[in-house]
C-alpha cells in the first residue's frame, strides 16, 4: 500500500517559524525551545505541527535523545540559520542607534552571583527609573549574537573574539566542608589536604567549563567523587548536607556559616569575571550606563570575589 502523500497547506514560513526552528536545533528539546522563546509548550508544539502541515512534510524525529532534524529540517535549519544572522545583525545595528536612557536590557548571570547582583540592579533603578532589567539566570551560555541577551555577567576562563568584554575581577576558588564531615575525617586520622582520600561533590558535564570541575578533574580521583550536581547551588547544598568536600568560589561559599573554607584558595582555579556586549551594542546608551555602573560597583567589592573577607576560614 502507497504511503499517501502529505498536501502542503496554503502559506509561508514566517520569522516566528525560523526562529522556532533555531530554538530546537539548538536545544534538541521542544521544551528547551520553548523557555528560550518565552513561550509555553504547548503553543510550541502547536507552531512546530502547523509549520510541518504547511510545509507537507516533517522536519524533526522524535526520540529519546531529543528533536533530530530530518533531511528536510536540515535544510530548513540552514536557511533559517542564515536569515537569523541577518536579521539579528540589523536588530542590533538598529538598536545601536538608540540613545534614550530608557528602555529593556536583558542580563544573563549565573544563579550565584544572583545575591550580589540584585541589590546593585535595585540602587540602579533608583538612578535610572526609566530602564527595565530583565535577568536570565543560568549557567548555559546565551548566545548575545542572537540578541538571546544584551549584556552577560559570567566568570569564565576566556570569552569569544567577537565580543565586546570587560575583565572586573578575578574570582576565588576555595575548599570547603560542613564542620560535621571535617570531624568525621579528623575522627579518621585523615588530612585535610590529602585530596584524593576526601569524599567529594563535584559538577557534572554541564560545567565542565568552570575552574572548580577543571581543578578537581586534575587532583581528584574518580572514584571519590561520591556526588555530582549541574549547580554550583546544588553542589554547596551537598556541601553543607555533609556529603563531601566542594570547591566553591569564595563569594559565594564564604557567606554560608554552614560550612568551613579548608586552607588556602586554589590559585589554578580561579577565573575572571567578565562582563560582556555585542560590539553593536555599545552605543546604545542604557546598555552603557547600565554597563559603567556594574563595573564600578563589582570591581568596588574587588576583596569579596579573591576570598579576603571570609569570616568561616579554617585556621
Amino acid at each position: 500500500m502507497r504511503k499517501k502523500q502529505t498536501t502542503p497547506s496554503p502559506g509561508g514560513v514566517a520569522l516566528d517559524d525560523l526562529r522556532l526552528l533555531l530554538a530546537i536545533a539548538d536545544s534538541k528539546s521542544l521544551g528547551g525551545a520553548a523557555k528560550r522563546l518565552g513561550v509555553d509548550h504547548s503553543s510550541a508544539f502547536r507552531r512546530l505541527a502547523a509549520l510541518e502541515d504547511r510545509l507537507g512534510t516533517r522536519l524533526f524525529d522524535r526520540g529519546r535523545g531529543g528533536y533530530a532534524p530530518t533531511p528536510a529540517g536540515e535544510i530548513a535549519i540552514a536557511s533559517a540559520g542564515r536569515i537569523g544572522e541577518e536579521l539579528d545583525a540589523l536588530d542590533r545595528q538598529l538598536l545601536g542607534q538608540d540613545l534614550r536612557l530608557s528602555g529593556r536590557i536583558r542580563v544573563t548571570t549565573t544563579d550565584t552571583l544572583l545575591h550580589i547582583l540584585a541589590p546593585l540592579l535595585a540602587e540602579f533603578r533608583q538612578c535610572e527609573p526609566g530602564i527595565v532589567v530583565e535577568v536570565a539566570a543560568a549557567n548555559a551560555i546565551f548566545d548575545l549574537s542572537r540578541r538571546d541577551a544584551d549584556m552577560a555577567l559570567r566568570p569564565a576562563a576566556t570569552v569569544p573574539e567577537h565580543l565586546v568584554a570587560r575583565r572586573l575581577t578575578t574570582v576565588a576558588i576555595a575548599r570547603y566542608a560542613a564542620p560535621d564531615y571535617l570531624a568525621r575525617q579528623t575522627a579518621r586520622g585523615l588530612d585535610h589536604d590529602d585530596f584524593a582520600a576526601h569524599d567529594w561533590v563535584a559538577p557534572d558535564e554541564s560545567l565542565s567549563h568552570a575552574g572548580s570541575a577543571r581543578w578537581i578533574a586534575s587532583n581528584v580521583p574518580r572514584e571519590r567523587i561520591v556526588h555530582r550536581g549541574d549547580s554550583l547551588l546544588a553542589l554547596l547544598q551537598a556541601a553543607k548536607a555533609g556529603i563531601g568536600m566542594a570547591a566553591l568560589p569564595c563569594y559565594l561559599a564564604d557567606c554560608e556559616p554552614a560550612l568551613r573554607r579548608v586552607g588556602a584558595t586554589l590559585d589554578e582555579a580561579a577565573v575572571p569575571l567578565w562582563l560582556i556586549t555585542h560590539p553593536d551594542l555599545r552605543p546604545v546608551r542604557r546598555i552603557r550606563a547600565l554597563g559603567e555602573f556594574l563595573s564600578e560597583r563589582l570591581r568596588a567589592q574587588e576583596a569579596l570575589f579573591a576570598g579576603r573577607e571570609s569570616v568561616f576560614a579554617e585556621h
